[in-house]
């Protein structure tokens, strides 16, 4: 089956927008062998869209078409799709029930713009949507299955689990057992990453697909295989991953580093709190995000000021006067409050230059120390994040939870970022 997506949109074609989309697309139907083949990006132009549409059409055995389902001017997928399938376009009553209860649920008129989205080219299939306003649908052109989804990720996202996996799977089965495992890393780049790989398994069999994504703040690294008898392969590989990355990984699929650290303190029966300088409390946001944070999570205090940092958790004036906000002192100082105030088993505190100003010779933008422990024993270290404001804030606020994660578990081997997040002075 050959499979390829038409993504459309001027927010695509802009930049103003990042196409998430067809990534998730993709993700979703990779499980079941159904590979993108192509990918075609346009804005909104009615003619553009009719020549792609009917191009695609006669290439491929399903083309997922996404965005231009919506009620504004704009929105020109249905009325495109009907104009070259050679079908008028009515108002689907399906989709006309779809929109009253929708709008019924909001307390809405069901005004013309919104009643646009019902209309769909004749003999069309409602793909539901059980999220947004705008119902999805399919139409066969050419021997091509086209099935429009709408732009809203949430909603498409939905659609995808809810509607057209299952249908793809009965459509168009396959006889290989593909799985995808995503494991998510912290404190290794991608380069480092690919060199470990390289150097201690030179004998990786090339039926097992090795992908990378690099990001901010995690790294992903996925093995895939795409027929049946190549799963134990596949086990064993992951096995030998886990084992020679064990300290990096966070988890699998979406883990990410606030959820595995309220898991870990779940698990143990510990309680959590932050003290927050130049993250300005998004460390204690990243953890209150994941379900159930409240078993673990006891307080967050923000203290931007150094009156606040005396005040809220017992910094000693002359301890700021004499080392400054940014320094080890002030910042174990700071652990020891938020353990001593709140009670919680563990703390995490930060207190660091974000920038682009606020620096001095000695502690340049990018400065940060980071403390963490627990009323046994706390630990503070400085590193260095020379980038820009809000990334700085992201890697101090995931490096903290790293920190965590690592005193959680009892790995008492130092981060590789302890050796190359630092200042050569």
């Amino acid at each position: 089956m050959k499979l390829l997506l038409l993504m459309t949109g001027n927010e695509l074609m802009s930049g103003v927008t990042l196409d998430s989309n067809s990534s998730l697309i993709a993700q979703k139907l990779a499980p079941l062998d159904r590979r993108v083949a192509e990918k075609v990006t346009i804005g909104d132009d009615f003619a553009l869209l009719c020549a792609e549409l009917e191009r695609l059409a006669g290439l491929a055995d399903v083309l997922v078409v996404n965005g231009g389902l919506g009620p504004t001017s704009d929105d020109l997928t249905a009325e495109a799709l009907a104009r070259v399938a050679g079908v008028p376009l009515q108002e689907h009553p399906e989709a006309l029930a779809h929109l009253e209860a929708w709008c019924g649920r909001r307390g809405l008129a069901l005004n013309a713009a919104n009643r646009k989205q019902a209309l769909l080219p004749a003999g069309a299939a409602i793909v539901a949507n059980a999220v947004g306003s705008a119902v999805g649908f399919r139409l066969r052109h050419r021997g091509c299955e086209i099935v429009c989804t709408p732009g809203v990720p949430s909603e498409l996202r939905q659609m995808l689990d809810d509607e057209i996996v299952p249908w793809l799977a009965a459509e168009f089965p396959s006889s290989e057992r593909v799985v995808i495992t995503r494991m998510q890393l912290f404190g290794i780049g991608e380069s480092s990453l690919q060199q470990r790989i390289t150097e201690e398994f030179p004998d990786w069999p090339a039926h097992i697909e090795l992908g990378f994504r690099a990001g901010a703040p995690t790294l992903e690294l996925k093995v895939s295989s795409y027929r049946s008898a190549d799963e134990a392969d596949r086990v064993a590989c992951e096995q030998r991953l886990q084992a020679l990355f064990a300290e990096h990984i966070i988890g699998t699929g979406d883990t990410s580093l606030q959820r595995r650290v309220v898991e870990l303190s779940a698990a143990a029966g510990k309680r959590l709190a932050t003290a927050e300088s130049c993250t300005g409390g998004l460390i204690a946001a990243l953890l209150t995000e994941v379900p159930g944070a409240s078993q673990v999570f006891d307080a967050g205090f923000v203290t931007y000021s150094n009156r606040m940092k005396e005040s809220m958790l017992g910094v000693a004036a002359a301890t700021l006067a004499s080392h400054g906000a940014v320094s080890e002192a002030v910042v174990r100082a700071m652990a020891e409050g938020a353990l001593a105030r709140s009670g919680a088993d563990y703390a995490v505190a930060v207190s660091g230059i974000a920038g682009p100003d606020g620096d001095t010779p000695d502690k340049p933008v990018g400065t940060v120390w980071i403390a963490w422990g627990s009323e046994r024993r706390v630990q503070a270290r400085e590193l260095w994040f020379p980038v820009a404001r809000k990334l700085f804030q992201t890697m101090v606020a995931a490096t903290a939870l790293d920190l965590l994660r690592r005193e959680l578990l009892g790995i008492e081997t130092e981060p590789r970022y302890f050796r190359e997040r630092v200042r050569r002075r």
